[in-house]
C-alpha cells in the first residue's frame, strides 16, 4: 500500500492521531459563548483549507422505526434554506474552485468544505445558515427519499459483499443500534418524510451540538473573528442526552452465509466485539484500545502474520488481513479476513485462519513483532504534514466519539508504550468465539 493511502486507511479507522509534542498539527481549541467547539490546525504548505462542522448525533441515535433519518437529513441539508435556493451551497463553492461534500456514520454527522483560503468567509456563511435556516419543500423531499433508495440499491443490495456485511453487523449487535445500517432498513426509509426530517434536525442541529473543525491555511484570530461572525449569534437549544443501550452477554457465536451467482471472489470473515476508546468490554483496560491498534498492524497487510503465514507460506490465500476501529462511542469491532486463492479452498483458507488465531493465542507474540508495528503506526505521522483535509476529518471523528484533543496529542506516546504483554491481553480478550460473526461469502453457479 502506498504511504499516502496508507495514511488515509489510518485517519478514517481511528488507527491514527497527530501529536503537539511533534508538532504536526498542533490544534488549538477555544468555544463560544453558544457552545460551538471550535478547532484550529493551522497548515500553511498550500493556500487552501478544509471547513468542517460535526454534529454529535449519528445513525446510533434514531428514534425506533426511523432509520435512515440521520442519513437523510444529511442529503435533504443540500436543499436549501430561506436565504440559498435547492442546490445553491454546492454551486457557489464549486463556482470558487471548491468541493463540498458530507457524511453520516453512527456516531456523527460531517459537512465539509475544501477551497482556497481567501474563501472562508463564504463557507462559513453558508454552513451557519443551514445550522438554523434549513427549508424543506415535499416537492423536494420524497424525490430525494427516492435518491436514497436508489444509493442503497446500488451499494448494498445490489452487492453481495455489502448484503453480508448488513447481515452480519445485525447478527454482531443482538441489541445495539450499531446493528442496523447507517444507510437504513429499506422499509423504513419509504416512511420518512418533511416532518421527520425536520424534527430530527430540530432536536439536534443546534451549535451547542457541534464541533468547527478549520485545517488549513489561516489562523485562530482569523477563525475566531470570522466565528463569532457567522456563528455566534446562533442561539443554543437544550440537546437531549444520547441515550444508547447496552449490549447483552452473548452465548454463542453465529455463523451467517451468502451465496450469490455475482459473487466472483469468495472469502471468510470473523468480526469480534471490542473496546473502543469511549467503552470498554468487560474488564478491559484503558489501554486496551492501543494494544488492539499495535495487533491490527502486527495481523494485518503484506508485512503481517496472517499475509505472510496463508498467502506467501502455506499459499493457502490470495489475501489475508485484521481491521479494528478504536473511534466509536460504544462497542466496537475487531475483524479477520481471509481470501482463498481458489474459491473450491474456501474450507481449507477458513481453517488456516482459525488456526493462525489459535497459534497467536497460544504462543502469544514476541517483543520484535510489536515493536516494528509500534514503528510503522508512529511512522505514518510523518505523511499527515502533507495533509490538509484529514487532520479536520480525524479530530472530528475523535471528539464526536468521547476523545479529547488531549488524547489525540498523545497517541504516539501512548502506542509506544504498548508491551507485548498487552496485545495478548487484547487477543485474549477479543478473540471470544461467543461474542463472534462468521460470515462467508461464496458464488452460486448459475442454474
Amino acid at each position: 500500500m502506498r504511504p499516502i493511502l496508507a495514511l488515509l486507511v489510518l485517519v478514517m479507522s481511528g488507527a491514527l492521531a497527530f501529536t503537539a509534542k511533534a508538532q504536526v498539527f498542533e490544534p488549538e481549541s477555544f468555544t463560544l459563548d453558544n457552545g460551538l467547539q471550535v478547532v484550529v490546525v493551522p497548515n500553511d504548505r498550500a493556500p487552501i483549507l478544509t471547513h468542517m462542522i460535526w454534529y454529535r448525533v449519528g445513525s446510533a441515535d434514531e428514534p425506533v422505526g426511523e432509520s435512515g433519518i440521520a442519513h437523510f437529513l444529511e442529503h435533504l441539508m443540500f436543499k436549501g434554506t430561506d436565504e440559498v435556493e435547492a442546490g445553491e451551497f454546492s454551486r457557489l463553492v464549486a463556482r470558487e474552485g471548491g468541493r463540498d461534500n458530507a457524511y453520516t456514520s453512527y456516531d456523527f454527522t460531517a459537512y465539509f468544505q475544501t477551497i482556497a483560503s481567501d474563501r472562508l468567509d463564504m463557507v462559513m456563511e453558508l454552513e451557519a445558515d443551514r445550522m438554523t435556516g434549513l427549508a424543506l419543500d415535499e416537492e423536494e423531499v420524497i424525490p430525494e427519499r427516492d435518491v436514497v433508495l436508489e444509493e442503497r440499491r446500488s451499494r448494498t443490495e445490489n452487492q453481495p459483499a455489502s448484503r453480508l456485511s448488513e447481515m452480519a453487523s445485525a447478527a454482531l449487535y443482538l441489541h445495539h443500534p450499531y446493528g442496523q445500517p447507517i444507510i437504513g432498513w429499506e422499509n423504513e426509509i419509504r416512511q420518512l418524510g418533511e416532518e421527520d426530517a425536520l424534527e430530527f434536525y430540530e432536536t439536534w442541529y443546534a451549535p451547542n451540538n457541534a464541533i468547527l473543525i478549520v485545517a488549513g491555511d489561516t489562523s485562530v484570530e482569523e477563525v475566531r473573528r470570522l466565528a463569532e461572525t457567522h456563528y455566534g449569534d446562533i442561539e443554543r437549544r437544550a440537546v437531549p442526552e444520547r441515550k444508547r443501550v447496552e449490549e447483552p452477554t452473548q452465548w454463542a457465536g453465529r455463523r451467517v452465509e451468502l451465496a450469490d451467482p455475482q459473487v466472483g471472489q469468495s472469502s471468510v470473515s470473523i468480526r469480534y466485539l471490542a473496546p473502543s476508546y469511549n467503552k470498554a468490554l468487560g474488564e478491559s483496560s484503558e489501554r486496551a484500545p492501543y494494544a488492539l491498534q499495535v495487533l491490527e498492524e502486527l495481523l494485518g497487510g503484506q508485512t503481517g502474520r496472517f499475509y505472510q503465514e496463508m498467502v506467501v507460506k502455506q499459499e493457502v490465500a490470495a489475501g489475508a488481513g485484521a481491521s479494528y476501529r478504536a473511534n466509536s462511542l460504544d462497542l466496537s469491532e475487531f475483524s479477520v479476513s481471509v481470501t482463498p486463492r481458489d474459491s473450491a479452498d474456501l474450507e481449507a483458507a477458513e481453517t488456516a485462519l482459525r488456526e493462525e488465531i489459535e497459534r497467536l493465542l497460544e504462543k502469544g507474540v514476541s517483543e520484535q513483532e510489536v515493536e516494528r508495528a509500534r514503528q510503522r503506526l508512529m511512522d505514518s505521522v510523518a505523511y499527515a504534514q502533507d495533509s490538509v483535509s484529514g487532520p479536520a476529518h480525524f479530530i472530528g471523528r475523535a471528539l464526536t466519539t468521547g476523545q479529547s484533543l488531549e488524547d489525540i496529542e498523545a497517541w504516539p506516546e501512548r502506542i509506544g508504550e504498548v508491551t507485548a504483554e498487552e496485545v495478548e491481553a487484547a487477543a485474549e480478550l477479543v478473540f471470544d468465539p461467543d461474542r463472534s460473526v462468521t460470515g462467508v461469502l461464496k458464488s452460486e453457479p448459475t442454474s
